[in-house]
């Protein structure tokens, strides 16, 4: 499982840096045909917009599964021991519900209802762009059970009292 969680932490961290630098073109673009040709480019304006969204979900998927998110350590530092390793657990399980229920569930939903509207200045449906969704969904939920799975080797790593 590590070795597919390096596999997908490299593809997210290229498509996130391919997508700062195409969007730091498209922006560039943007600025010099309205300043100088006054004649902006609405394809460059809307991509750069979907491109900024896509990239700040795949980071937000990127970084929960790199465990640098913030979180509120609130209720985890309450806890010691085999009880903060239960507290972790639960709170993956939690994640992980929100992942499939809203961004999977609810995501795939939104694809199917507006796969037929198409966008204003790209030639592309909206459902396209509301793809991601479900894709960091899926991201998230790999990740919950990464991290759900590090957690129990942990555990288990424990040493345990032997009886005598």
């Amino acid at each position: 499982m590590e070795a597919i969680r390096k596999i997908v932490d490299k593809v997210l961290e290229f498509i996130c840096i391919a997508f700062v630098g195409i969007m730091t073109g498209l922006v560039s673009w943007q600025v010099i045909t309205r300043y100088f040709f006054k004649a902006p480019s609405a394809i460059s304006e809307q991509l750069s917009k979907y491109m900024f969204i896509w990239l700040v979900l795949l980071a937000s998927a990127y970084v929960f599964g790199k465990r640098e998110h913030m979180s509120i350590l609130f209720i985890k530092e309450k806890f010691t021991g085999s009880i903060s390793m239960v507290v972790d657990m639960i709170i993956e399980l939690i994640v992980m519900a929100f992942a499939l229920g809203i961004l999977v569930f609810g995501g795939y939903k939104n694809v199917l209802l507006t796969m037929a509207q198409q966008d204003s200045a790209l030639p592309i449906t909206i459902g396209v762009i509301y793809a991601m969704l479900p894709i960091c969904g899926v991201l998230i939920t790999f990740y919950s059970l990464c991290n759900i799975v590090s957690i129990a080797k942990g555990f288990s790593d424990r040493e345990v009292p032997k009886a005598e």
